[in-house]
């Protein structure tokens, strides 16, 4: 799926909860903009069957993450990543 920059505000919102939701039945590939305008393809989840549970350590802070940010578990560096939502350019599913 490929996104574009025309779209609506509502457009990007309902975009939003269809790779939220997605993320958390699986590894999706989303291919997005960093904010040096690099180009940076990520294989990325929310499934809680596939991200490691980690201990929580007292006194340690949260990372804020911007609202119109996502935050992933990356695969391949099996670590937290993030990525803005609106530099996406393109979203692969998984076949069903």
């Amino acid at each position: 799926m490929k996104t574009t920059s025309t779209w609506s505000d509502t457009e990007w919102d309902t975009f939003t909860e269809l790779v939220k939701t997605k993320l958390t039945e699986g590894v999706i590939t989303v291919t997005f903009n960093k904010k040096d305008g690099s180009e940076r393809i990520m294989q990325c989840t929310l499934s809680p069957t596939i991200v490691p549970q980690t201990p929580l350590i007292e006194g340690r802070k949260e990372r804020a993450i911007p609202k119109n940010s996502i935050s992933v578990y990356d695969t391949t560096a099996k670590d937290w990543r993030s990525f803005i939502v609106k530099n996406v350019t393109q979203v692969d599913f998984p076949e069903a």
